[in-house]
């Protein structure tokens, strides 16, 4: 059964950081493309970044940009959000998503509608 589990969410101050790990069991993480998301009450669920299985290259929304870094240890199974620089506008939840099998090559465009699993995310607030 595929799953992935989101952790490493809390509260933070503005400026501070936080690593965010998204654990899968059911498949080897290593052989897919993952994408992380996040959605913010009221607003529409937007990609953060995204990790490319076919050359290894990494993907950032504007916003995020020079602030969050995407890794992975395939040893482990997990995929990590490094966040650094936190802005009051990163408070969301965060979720973890697998493409298909069929397409988990590249990222594309990687909208939420191109990820076919989903973990259940994990809460990340900045405030003072």
């Amino acid at each position: 059964q595929v799953q992935l589990v989101e952790s490493g969410g809390g509260l933070v101050q503005p400026g501070g950081s936080l690593r965010l790990s998204c654990t899968a069991s059911g498949f080897t993480l290593e052989y897919y493309t993952i994408g992380w998301f996040r959605q913010a009450p009221g607003k529409e669920r937007e990609g953060v970044s995204c990790s490319s299985l076919s050359d290894g290259s990494t993907y950032y929304a504007d916003s995020v940009k020079g602030r969050f870094t995407i890794s992975r240890d395939n040893a482990k199974n997990t995929v990590y959000l490094q966040m650094n620089s936190l802005k009051p506008e990163d408070t969301a939840v965060y979720y973890c998503a697998r493409k298909s099998a069929r397409d988990r090559h590249y990222c594309g465009s990687w909208l939420p509608g191109d990820f076919s699993s989903w973990g259940q995310g994990t809460q990340v607030t900045v405030s003072s």
